[in-house]
């Protein structure tokens, strides 16, 4: 069972009774991924809190015709349309990261950003910081989810509006600790994102979410291949998607 990294101290009250949300990473392109985005539309009212538009790792060259009316379904319907955005652990130059979001916000009329690969060490985050304050300038309403895939040091909770504390396998989330730091914080600030994950075992890794506070989950059956690959788990639907979705919510509408 999982547990927070350092025992001692009141521990953490069970948060069975706090709702889950959906948060979609990243499917594949709409023309690929028909029933992944159409599966989106048919959830309950409230039940997906964002999904990322990832038109070719990033906005691309040009407005693509098949995802801008895609975004604009999915946002009739209540959902948040982030775009992607690849920080590279603080790599990626920051007027290449305005320029993409630039594109977003003209093209697709995003609601916020993903920003993927995002730093977790204390020395880059006056540099991811000053990302997040350029992001607001450019869409003062707009969602951020920091993107890090593993619990980051403290001070980045200050810039974004949710981070993402675990993306990986199945086999390791089961066994993972969550950092002290996060019970001073509410549920809706954190996202759990796991891939490997078998149907036997989908009420146990919802259990483990609600345990370390997250508030937003997404789970599936699909597996990453290479260790550098691991977005490519969320590019299709999980095998037991409307069995999933009704779990944690009002589930789907035929």
């Amino acid at each position: 069972m999982s547990h927070l990294t350092t025992p001692a101290g009141p521990a953490r009250a069970p948060t069975g009774a706090a709702p889950l949300g959906l948060g979609v990473p990243g499917f594949a392109h709409p023309l690929l991924a028909p029933a992944e985005w159409a599966g989106l539309l048919r959830c309950g009212p409230g039940l997906v809190h964002w999904a990322v538009l990832d038109v070719s790792n990033g906005p691309g060259a040009r407005p693509d015709p098949h995802c801008g009316p895609a975004a604009v379904r999915l946002r009739e319907t209540g959902v948040r349309v982030l775009g992607h955005l690849d920080l590279g652990r603080g790599t990626r130059p920051f007027g290449e990261l305005l320029a993409d979001a630039h594109r977003y916000l003209e093209w697709y009329r995003v609601d916020g950003f993903w920003l993927d690969r995002t730093p977790t060490d204390r020395p880059l985050l006056p540099a991811t910081r000053r990302i997040a304050a350029a992001l607001r300038g450019l869409c003062p309403d707009g969602h951020l989810v920091f993107g890090h895939g593993s619990h980051p040091h403290p001070g980045y909770a200050e810039s974004a509006d949710q981070l993402v504390t675990f993306a990986g396998r199945w086999a390791d989330y089961r066994w993972s600790q969550v950092a002290e730091w996060t019970a001073d914080h509410p549920p809706e600030r954190f996202c759990h994102l796991v891939h490997s994950v078998p149907r036997t075992h989908l009420d146990e890794a919802l259990r483990i979410a609600r345990w370390q506070g997250a508030g937003t989950v997404y789970l599936t059956d699909r597996r990453a291949g290479a260790a550098d690959a691991v977005g490519r788990a969320w590019e299709s639907l999980p095998g037991y998607w409307d069995e999933f979705v009704s779990r944690i919510g009002p589930g789907v509408s035929e």
